[in-house]
């Protein structure tokens, strides 16, 4: 079962590696974005970590709701209400329980990342964190690692794509041959749950 400890831990390792990755977030947003990825989901992120520090909520649920409303409040761009959208309805869906299943996480996690879906109009293959988020979301029935293997792959895997949504699709044929910046940042978060569970 996956307690409040679990949830706390996935924030802070996924802050502590976004804070680690910040500059070549931004390297890669360069080129097919606004070159400020890395900087706004650092700030995003470093926020989390102390809200939670100041707060800890009690709940899975109450965990990830602050920290998707933490997001949205201070990250600029789009990836503040895409990253808080994924988180609070992730945390809503999870409900009030002090304690949840794999299972029941990983469909918690599917709602967030449909929310996502519907509030960003992208799918898989428009080049966007949607790119990292459903093979992960597919592969967490075989655990965390392999959910972390999917989100990375998912990443990798956008490079030789069009974008068709977000940013990068204003430059068209010009952003095939760029890995992606939201799949890059949505395989760190993935990353950070096979962190939190010690795999």
């Amino acid at each position: 079962m996956l307690d409040a400890d679990f949830f706390r831990r996935w924030m802070t390792a996924t802050a502590a590696s976004v804070d680690r990755e910040a500059e070549r977030l931004t390297a890669l947003d360069s080129p097919i974005g606004d070159a400020d990825h890395g900087s706004n989901l650092q700030r995003g992120f470093t926020a989390v970590a102390a809200a939670l520090e100041k707060e800890a909520p009690q709940t899975p649920g109450a965990i990830l709701t602050l920290a998707g409303r933490q997001l949205i409040s201070t990250v600029g761009g789009a990836s503040g209400p895409l990253y808080g959208t994924l988180l609070r309805r992730t945390g809503k869906a999870l409900g009030d329980p002090g304690e949840v299943s794999e299972d029941q996480f990983a469909q918690a996690l599917r709602a967030g990342v449909d929310a996502v879906m519907t509030l960003g109009g992208a799918a898989p293959g428009d080049k966007t964190m949607i790119d990292a988020l459903v093979p992960a979301v597919d592969a967490l029935g075989d655990g965390f690692a392999a959910a972390r293997a999917a989100a990375e792959e998912g990443a990798l895997a956008t490079t030789p794509l069009q974008a068709r949504k977000g940013r990068a699709s204003y430059l068209g044929e010009r952003s095939i041959g760029h890995q992606d910046p939201g799949a890059t940042s949505s395989a760190l978060l993935i990353a950070g749950l096979a962190e939190a569970a010690g795999e």
